[in-house]
């Protein structure tokens, strides 16, 4: 038997009263599809002074469109909000390789579990993450009550609710901070995180200027350490006046040492820690589930084990067109 939105909406706010009782609420609360769901969600079962969103905010890392999100919606949702800073926290995992998950658990949630006092703190993880995918949904003092929905139940709860998330254009399925497209290590602040945070702040200006509909939207940063690499990678492609003038732009950027376009196939070389290179598992997730999704056009792998201990994940050193 078919089960309508209503009756899960019902089931979810069943399971929410059971576990949060009369404590107060933290959402980390991103201004996205999953935690504004949440948010949602418990404004039908708590009263609004036992809810508090609290936005973990990464400074530069953070798209500037993003934060207007964020602040739009809790005025919408009629709710709290706190931000909490988690940059330096972010800084100190993505030196070793980027690492998503990592920074979720770690700074988002945690950054959020610090702030809380004698609360529960709800996050959006759900089955379209692979930490999400843990199928705990309350450990800790953490609850994920949308951990067995996929995006597309989700989805269908937002338009339940009739509510519109604000986007960035980053990403149609799913959006975030801009670390995500700095795909090495980041040991410099003022070079590889530089290229990383103008690059993809640049992309957005020039794309929203010229009112470009797209899927996906973003500037890859890859090469050795010493080469700061930006692919400029939008779907659907854009008239070539508008990719000439952000190629133009991002040359002008003294942190970025060649500009190029995903304009075909690409073969990455992924630099891998040793534990990963020895796990096939591990290596189709990075490729399918982590950078495929964000890349406008396919792409497959050369592996390449490292032997720099301080890479923890992988870090794209170079690339061919297919």
């Amino acid at each position: 038997m078919t089960t309508t939105i209503e009756e899960k909406i019902d089931s979810i706010k069943k399971e929410m009263k059971e576990i949060i009782g009369n404590k107060h609420l933290y959402i980390a609360f991103s201004g996205g599809m999953d935690s504004t769901v949440v948010a949602l969600l418990a404004k039908d079962i708590l009263p609004k002074s036992k809810i508090t969103l609290v936005n973990v905010c990464f400074g530069g890392y953070s798209y500037s469109k993003g934060l207007e999100a964020v602040l739009t919606l809790s005025k919408q949702l009629g709710l709290k909000l706190f931000f909490s800073r988690g940059e330096e926290e972010q800084e100190e995992i993505m030196y070793h390789g980027p690492n998503c998950n990592q920074c979720t658990r770690i700074v988002k949630i945690g950054k959020v579990k610090q702030f809380s006092y004698k609360g529960i703190v709800a996050s959006g993880a759900n089955l379209s993450d692979s930490w999400g995918n843990t199928g705990i949904k309350f450990f800790d003092g953490i609850y994920s009550p949308l951990l067995n929905l996929n995006k597309e139940e989700i989805h269908e709860i937002l338009e339940y609710y009739n509510i519109t998330i604000p986007k960035i254009g980053e990403n149609k399925i799913r959006e975030g901070c801009k670390y995500k497209h700095l795909l090495k290590m980041s040991v410099n602040r003022d070079y590889h995180s530089r290229a990383d945070i103008i690059a993809n702040e640049v992309i957005h200006d020039v794309l929203d200027f010229y009112d470009v509909q797209r899927e996906i939207a973003n500037v890859k940063i890859i090469g050795p350490l010493s080469k700061n690499i930006a692919l400029i990678n939008v779907k659907p492609l854009p008239s070539k006046k508008i990719l000439e003038e952000i190629k133009n732009l991002l040359q002008n950027e003294e942190t970025i040492d060649f500009v190029d376009i995903v304009d075909a196939a690409l073969k990455l070389k992924i630099l891998v820690n040793p534990g990963i290179y020895n796990n096939e598992e591990s290596k189709y997730w990075i490729l399918n589930g982590r950078l495929a999704p964000e890349f406008a056009m396919p792409i497959t792998a050369e592996w390449i084990k490292s032997s720099n201990y301080k890479l923890w994940t992988f870090a794209v050193v170079d690339y061919n067109k297919l």
